[in-house]
């Protein structure tokens, strides 16, 4: 079941429209924006991100271990190597959310349920470049001068 879970998962992570893969983190938020209203917010952040450790949490016991952060980083790089275009600048900050050293907050090398879920702020405001409190394309590409 875990195997149609992450296979789900990386399906999930591919791109829907040509206009996600257009508009600056297009591809973010076309998967993380679950009332499809073109903003993400932290009670979206905070229930994908619940569903995403519940992905690679293979063993189900509340902990990414070394070896599930193993193949969530590398899931992670293959959906940037896929839809490198549907990121657009800002994809650096958004990786950095998801990464082991980000999220293990008492350094023991693995990354609890309640540790990745207590990081979402945290992340969110990260990615938050306008400080509007969501998520959205204005967050992504250049910057205006």
């Amino acid at each position: 079941m875990k195997t149609l879970t992450a296979i789900a998962l990386i399906a999930s992570l591919a791109p829907f429209t040509a206009n996600a893969q257009q508009a600056p983190g297009g591809h973010f938020i076309e998967n993380w924006d679950l009332d499809e209203n073109g903003a993400v917010s932290l009670d979206e952040m905070t229930e994908k991100r619940g569903d995403v450790f519940y992905m690679f949490d293979v063993d189900e016991n509340e902990i990414l271990d070394a070896a599930e952060y193993v193949l969530f980083d590398e899931t992670r790089a293959a959906d940037m190597a896929a839809n490198a275009e549907g990121h657009g600048k800002g994809a650096g900050r958004m990786q950095e959310g998801l990464t082991l050293a980000f999220n293990d907050t008492d350094g023991d090398g693995q990354v609890s349920r309640a540790e990745f879920l207590a990081h979402t702020a945290d992340w969110l405001a990260m990615v938050d470049r306008d400080a509007d409190g969501v998520i959205t394309s204005h967050d992504f590409g250049p910057r205006k001068n």
